[in-house]
């Protein structure tokens, strides 16, 4: 198969699909691998050190699209490339497609198939190609948490840690998944105090086996979360309902129940957002205001430490590729049913639950196209 992996080119995004290391595997498999010249450059990688392991190294985004059966990309291909996807062609990248409805629509009607990292789930549950970005989202909501509580951005002041003989700052977490899990290892690790919210008692009588003390489980429901946010210092969002929206936890009306200068991460903005007065933001400009509280809303949190973040993605997709790959789209769907979770749209048709409902479009059974 041939197989292109053009640039990311969304603001900031500095990750790519595929590392050497996998581009090499490819290739040992008897598939054609091209590189778009320059693209692992935000990652740290070097068009030689593809051209080392056998892919060659186009020189522009079309060449890429115009000669791969199966593109890999990190992002969802933005409006400036839909222009480039044909039907036929097999696209294997996060799509979010519940929270855009016109880059839906653009990918209905360019007749490619669509495989969606989001939503590829194993029989257990485990979203494996959600979980890499995931773990770095987890993490780094604290990392800037931290940072914009800081005076100089506008935060309270607080330290999320604190010193001896002050309090340390509260850290509030809707979602115990693993977005959730891991913004609390970091903020409980630093000495903050840490409550996570969510819906699932096994969840969180898990959490509460498995965290440090200074991490509070609660039950998540409406007056539960406003009685904790009123406190926070931090409030991370890391709600998930796979491919589908994020339910809005946070109401606008509820921003003025919080300290003024707290700081609200919504990690889940890639689905929409559980913040209604969330919108996506950049690295380039992450932040904004409403009612006195600041807003980070970065839509690709994890294209902010590109090299780990590269590393820890194709250590994922880079199995579930190689069967599309040796195996064609058709068949690999057939003998894997997580894959065939993956399969959003294809030939003009949603293919995905979530995706239908969001914006009232007709599902059709993903089975109905691998036969």
């Amino acid at each position: 198969m041939k197989i292109g992996v053009p640039k990311e080119i969304k603001t900031n995004e500095n990750r790519i699909a595929l590392v050497p290391a996998g581009a090499e595997v490819l290739v040992a498999a008897g598939h054609s691998v091209s590189i778009e010249a320059g693209a692992g450059l935000g990652s740290g990688f070097a068009d030689t050190d593809y051209a080392a392991v056998g892919a060659s190294v186009a020189p522009d985004a079309a060449t890429v699209w115009r000669d791969s059966e199966m593109i890999m990309k990190v992002k969802e291909p933005i409006e400036r490339e839909w222009r480039h996807m044909r039907r036929g062609q097999l696209i294997f990248t996060y799509f979010h497609f519940a929270a855009d409805e016109k880059l839906t629509r653009a990918h209905i009607a360019s007749g490619a198939t669509c495989v969606a990292y989001e939503t590829v789930e194993l029989p257990s549950h485990e979203l494996p190609l959600l979980t890499p970005m995931s773990e770095v989202a987890g993490r780094m909501a604290v990392q800037e948490g931290a940072k914009y509580l800081e005076k100089l951005y506008g935060g309270r002041g607080v330290l999320l840690g604190g010193v001896p003989g002050v309090a340390p700052a509260k850290v509030v977490i809707l979602g115990g998944g693993i977005v959730g899990i891991n913004a609390a290892k970091m903020a409980a690790g630093l000495g903050a105090k840490v409550t996570i919210l969510d819906l699932s008692l096994e969840r969180l009588r898990y959490l509460s086996d498995v965290m440090p003390a200074n991490c509070v489980m609660i039950h998540s429901n409406r007056q539960n979360i406003l009685e904790q946010i009123e406190t926070a210092d931090l409030v991370v969002g890391g709600v998930l309902i796979p491919g589908a929206k994020a339910p809005k936890l946070i109401r606008r009306e509820d921003l003025k129940r919080m300290q003024p200068g707290a700081v609200i991460v919504d990690v889940a903005i890639d689905q929409g957002g559980c913040v209604e007065t969330i919108k996506a933001t950049t690295h380039e400009n992450p932040t904004y205001v409403v009612d006195g509280i600041i807003h980070y809303g970065v839509a690709n949190m994890p294209g902010g430490v590109p090299r780990t973040s590269t590393f820890a993605l194709t250590n994922a997709t880079l199995p579930y590729a190689v069967q599309l790959a040796n195996k064609g789209w058709k068949q690999a769907l057939e003998e894997n049913s997580a894959l065939l979770k993956g399969l959003n749209v294809t030939d003009g048709h949603v293919t995905y639950p979530g995706v239908a409902e969001a914006f009232g479009l007709t599902y059709e059974n993903p089975s109905g196209f691998i036969s």
